[in-house]
């Protein structure tokens, strides 16, 4: 029988195996990481709700399947964490925003039924920069996540409830979603590996949108093999989403990972490795790169070119889809709306109605956010900056397309610093806006993103080490970094 006390310490696959050959019942994993989390959350603040019925629940149908003898799903009796503007079912869905407080998902996203499907427990839903807008989780509504590994810096963002909670080990494994950064960002501050699938290889259905061209749902783990599973459970084409490729990967050879990179070509873009970049980072980065030599890869200098337009074209594209994307929040039907405070509204015009609402129910990121993207989508204004904006993505993606006729992977920082102090940054947006400078292009190209620890600073805190591939390549990039993982000796967070 396994020990039960020494749980956190397993993979998603282990606890599958184990609960499939009934060396442990999903019921007692689920009740070991509520316990944890009911534990650790208090000081780490990951998560917005949790679902401790539902997951007990859900555990004992996992039980009586494996007690008839019937077969169980690939995650059977795994606790997976969701960022909190995925729809889970009958669950309060909030974006961490005051403007959705009290919405209720009348369905499940396309991803949380393919988990059940997987028979995996969803335990709770985590805290996020509000509408995912920001790269620290200081922007949610009702409180920030602090990173496991020292509580004075942020997690990251905006899948830092994600992140933190799957580095602490309060769930193996989360979903978060990415626009610019906020999967690879987060999970790079929280010592964990957190992967941006290419966009379409996983379904938007029953993701809040922030900006509809650049979102990725994508997941996060404590180790290579255990994400390349997640992946593999919520990846393939989705009819209900249009955006969704046909194509999309659902290999088996995804969950048979080998450490061998041989030969494998990988381009360590100029660009990215600027002055800018924290010199501890720098150094951390370019031993690895040099292990990936050792391993057999064949490393070789690349030019991006375009990369320095990137921060700005996106904080021209994200803010213009989202205003749109947020404009039918107005605080009628859920939220802080007047008409629910028992106040005299028969005077207020529709128009007066909806900026209190609003005003009262979005943060003051994403009252940034819309006001740049509603200027830049204005009359007279569109092409001079939203017109080149997308003009600019597309060099950016011809810079991509260019370099992967010549190298199979690129190798960069996930970020320029590491975790950075609370309100170290809030007080001045593009300082905050350049923590994410170096995973933005990804999105900008639809191109397929992983970050893995590759050491630490001076005062322990993590370092990510960002892989970059080509559409649809995801096998690529996780066979790579697999090969990195097992070559590089990793501790796990030391909070318990």
């Amino acid at each position: 029988m396994t020990d039960i006390g020494n749980l956190a310490r397993h993979s998603a696959r282990e606890i599958a195996e184990k609960v499939r050959r009934r060396e442990l019942s999903a019921l007692e994993v689920a009740r070991f990481f509520l316990e944890r989390i009911q534990r650790l959350d208090p000081r780490v603040k990951a998560f917005l709700r949790v679902f401790p019925k539902e997951a007990e629940g859900a555990a004992k149908k996992i039980d009586e399947k494996v007690s008839r003898g019937e077969p169980v799903g690939r995650l059977a009796g795994v606790p997976v964490a969701i960022k909190d503007n995925i729809l889970v079912e009958g669950t309060e869905t909030t974006c961490a925003s005051k403007i959705l407080e009290g919405f209720v998902a009348p369905y499940d996203a396309s991803v949380v039924q393919k988990l059940k499907q997987e028979d995996a427990i969803l335990i709770g839903k985590t805290n996020l920069d509000e509408f995912a807008m920001g790269s620290s989780t200081e922007n949610s509504a009702y409180f920030p996540t602090r990173n496991p590994w020292d509580l004075r810096r942020v997690p990251g963002g905006s899948s830092g409830g994600s992140a933190a909670a799957v580095a602490c080990r309060m769930a193996p494994l989360a979903l978060g979603s990415d626009t610019g950064g906020s999967i690879r960002q987060p999970a790079a501050l929280c010592g964990v590996v957190g992967l941006k699938p290419t966009y379409g290889a996983v379904s938007r259905y029953g993701l809040i949108a922030f900006a509809s061209s650049l979102d990725q749902i994508g997941p996060l783990a404590n180790d290579v093999a255990d994400l390349a599973l997640l992946f593999r459970v919520i990846g393939g084409h989705d009819p209900k989403d249009s955006t969704s490729l046909a194509g999309a990967p659902a290999d088996e050879e995804l969950t048979r990972l080998k450490p061998q990179i041989s030969g494998l070509r990988i381009g360590l873009p100029r660009e990215y490795f600027t002055t800018d970049l924290d010199r501890e980072v720098a150094q951390a980065v370019e031993r690895a790169a040099k292990n990936m030599e050792k391993l057999g890869a064949r490393l070789s200098q690349v030019s991006l070119p375009h990369t320095r337009y990137a921060v700005s074209t996106y904080y021209l594209i994200a803010p213009s889809e989202a205003s749109a994307n947020l404009a039918r929040f107005d605080g009628i039907r859920y939220g802080p709306s007047l008409l629910k405070n028992g106040k005299d509204t028969a005077s207020l015009s529709l128009e007066t109605l909806y900026e209190e609402n609003r005003g009262r129910g979005f943060g003051p990121e994403v009252k940034r956010r819309i006001m740049l993207g509603t200027y830049a989508l204005s009359s007279g204004y569109y092409q001079a900056y939203y017109g080149q904006a997308q003009k600019a993505r597309t060099l950016i993606r011809q810079d991509f397309e260019a370099v992967f006729q010549n190298v199979d992977l690129l190798l960069t920082p996930t970020a320029p610093t590491a975790a950075f102090l609370f309100g170290e940054k809030t007080s001045n947006p593009l300082q905050m806006y350049l923590s994410d400078a170096l995973t933005i292009p990804a999105n900008l190209a639809g191109l397929c993103g992983l970050s893995l620890p590759c050491g630490k600073t001076g005062a322990g805190a993590p370092i990510g080490l960002q892989l970059l591939g080509p559409p649809l390549q995801e096998l690529r990039l996780l066979q790579a970094a697999f090969a990195y993982q097992e070559s590089f000796s990793w501790e796990p967070c030391p909070l318990s």
